[in-house]
């Protein structure tokens, strides 16, 4: 398969320095990956991988980035990095991204989210070469007030759970590095906030999550255990959020003063569909496992959608698939490495290039 040619925001980031906080996590693999195939020189700061398999191991990642394996939530470790690296750019991952696990860790999940993000834009702003930082949060970030309406940007924070809560005052603490530390005339540091939603895609193999937990259920013939089937959630490929985590990182290296601001990057898709749904679409391209309904789960947000129309007309954020095509192309990633795990790198490339050239046809 060829390779697509490289749009404006790749040429943007080809062969500058950037650095990905959380690059052994899944969405930091998919990152990094992406960063490499256009030319740009990627460093990462990250715990080691916490789950076997794990997708920055198994396309093999290692032997193309600099890595410095450290806790975001130790200050000095993540200044020694940058000094280190001295990036042009930083896209900020790293996170604790588990809902339930935040009710079993409330103290270490707002070190990681709230403190982390503090002591990552701290050593952004004391680093020379570096121009941009794109700091990802999450849709949770919102006050859900449960309505059918999407939120905006403007719309009131919050959070009950611990991890939305975390999110929500990594939020705040964004804003005041922006507002009080933030160049906005490419003298120093520009800042942006990315919200997405929920992301599917193959090579993530975390706990108490649909797909993987559904991919689980497959391969051991296990049982899957299903809460709140009824519920919507954004369902948004990977690279989805990637190709707009890039998007906005070149746009905050060229124009810093249109793009140093939050940003909802929520599904294009104007149909919800829930999570029986999305199980459906699963089984219909792999095979369907036993499933069982939790009786007693754990608080957790009903309905979030965004309204992603800044991200549309300012950014030209546009992703190519809807989501019977996220979902179809994540159960043949898992078809195909499950068939043959050393080609885990060869069948990311080859989706990434699918992804690419559909981008590519859609006239982006």
């Amino acid at each position: 398969m060829s390779t697509p040619p490289l749009f404006t925001f790749e040429r943007s980031l080809a062969g500058k320095k950037i650095l990905v906080t959380g690059h052994t996590g899944f969405t930091g693999a998919w990152a990094c990956l992406w960063l490499t195939e256009i030319g740009a020189h990627v460093a990462g700061i990250a715990l080691p991988p916490d789950q076997r398999p794990s997708l920055y191991e198994e396309v093999g990642l290692a032997s193309d980035i600099d890595s410095v394996y450290a806790d975001i939530g130790n200050a000095a470790d993540v200044k020694r990095a940058f000094d280190q690296f001295a990036p042009d750019a930083v896209l900020h991952l790293a996170a604790q991204p588990l809902v339930r696990r935040s009710y079993r860790e409330p103290v270490s999940t707002f070190l990681t989210n709230a403190m982390g993000t503090a002591h990552v834009l701290e050593a952004a702003r004391s680093t020379p070469s570096v121009r941009a930082a794109v700091c990802v949060t999450t849709d949770k970030v919102y006050k859900n007030n449960e309505w059918q309406w999407p939120y905006r940007e403007n719309d009131p924070l919050g959070g009950k759970d611990p991890y939305s809560a975390s999110k929500a005052a990594a939020e705040m603490i964004i804003d005041s590095y922006r507002s009080s530390f933030g160049k906005t005339d490419g003298s120093g540091l520009a800042i942006a906030t990315a919200r997405g939603g929920n992301i599917i895609g193959g090579g993530d193999w975390s706990e108490d999550r649909l797909v993987p937990d559904f991919v689980r259920a497959v391969t051991e013939k296990s049982q899957l255990t299903l809460r709140y089937p009824d519920a919507t959630r954004p369902w948004q490929h990977v690279l989805a959020l990637v190709q707009g985590y890039l998007m906005l990182m070149a746009g905050l290296l060229n124009e810093p003063a249109k793009f140093a601001r939050s940003w909802n990057l929520g599904p294009q898709d104007p149909r919800s569909f829930t999570v029986r749904e999305v199980l459906e679409e699963l089984a219909k391209s792999w095979e369907r496992p036993t499933l069982e309904y939790m009786t007693e789960p754990l608080p957790e947000a009903g309905a979030l959608a965004l309204d992603s129309s800044l991200a549309r007309n300012a950014l030209g954020w546009a992703p190519p698939w809807d989501t019977r095509r996220v979902v179809e192309e994540t159960a043949s990633w898992y078809r195909d490495y499950y068939r043959a795990r050393s080609d885990a790198r060869r069948i990311s490339l080859a989706q990434l290039s699918r992804w690419r050239s559909d981008l590519q046809d859609a006239g982006a």
